[in-house]
């Protein structure tokens, strides 16, 4: 099976052209190639298919097997796939996803991608939605527990669900600990993302984060928007902020008129190959 691996600020996964591959059992192939022991090394595989409601269709799979609805920084490299090996010509393109179609901006550079913009949404802030269980209205600065410690959250979702964490030192906050037993805590039904946030400024934040289903990755598209949806609602900065996160920078504004959240990031191919699988 013909693969190529890409990365968003050192988020990575390995990418399916199923125009011309056909995949069964994505669930297995996605811990399969994921090993990065034993395998390519990815946070996860990412199919690209067609769709009969956008250009292009996102199926999403995490390292353990478990399927994503959504992934910023995958979504922008399937828009670089796309574009860069001709599937398409067109420099705006919607891409159908588990959480709805997105729509994005390519920006070309020596006939290559090399930023994408991508229109997220709109947040979901009701509990139920997200889901967390609450009969709250909005979860804003909501005290939790974990490891005998008590946190804030602002819980968010960006088609899937995060929960927001505001710390003084994200480099020392201890993440390995604390991000599992938030991920499974009991308030989640569906488990969740995790993001550890340090405000340095109005217009600046340092975000590391606890994915659901992989660990803590580089980078995650959503969680970015998710925290600067939760950084403007805890009134800690403007619309536009800068995110740095492990493997580099996304500008992510929250268009609060049009309720809209827009994300701006690189994408890059790593390298193409083929696996061979049982």
């Amino acid at each position: 099976m013909q693969f190529t691996k890409m990365e968003g600020l050192g988020n990575d996964y390995v990418y399916i052209n199923c125009f011309k591959e056909a995949v069964e059992e994505p669930e297995h192939i996605a811990i399969k190639v994921s090993d990065r022991h034993f395998g390519i090394g990815s946070d996860g595989l990412i199919l690209i298919k067609p769709s009969k409601t956008a250009d292009f269709c996102m199926d999403m799979y995490n390292a353990d097997g478990s399927r994503s609805e959504m992934c910023g920084n995958g979504i922008r490299c399937v828009a670089k796939y796309v574009y860069d090996y001709g599937l398409t010509d067109k420099t705006a393109i919607s891409v159908e996803t588990l959480a709805g179609i997105k729509y994005l901006d390519l920006q070309i550079k020596d006939g290559k991608v090399e930023m994408v913009t991508v229109n997220m949404g709109a947040p979901e802030l009701v509990p139920e939605k997200i889901p967390v269980k609450s009969t709250k209205d909005i979860l804003v600065n909501e005290p939790i527990e974990a490891c005998g410690n008590q946190y804030n959250m602002t819980c968010v979702s960006m088609g899937n669900p995060h929960c927001v964490v505001f710390v003084s030192d994200t480099q020392s906050f201890p993440l390995e600990e604390t991000g599992p037993e938030l991920e499974n805590h009991a308030w989640f039904p569906n488990r969740i993302n995790v993001e550890f946030v340090q405000v340095l400024d109005r217009k600046t934040v340092n975000m590391r984060v606890w994915e659901r289903g992989t660990g803590e990755t580089l980078a995650c598209g959503t969680g970015a928007c998710a925290t600067a949806v939760a950084c403007i609602l805890n009134g800690l900065t403007e619309e536009e902020i800068t995110v740095h996160l492990l493997g580099g920078d996304l500008l992510v504004r929250w268009d609060r008129e049009e309720n809209l959240v827009y994300m701006t990031g690189p994408a890059k191919v790593v390298f193409d190959g083929e696996i061979e699988l049982d």
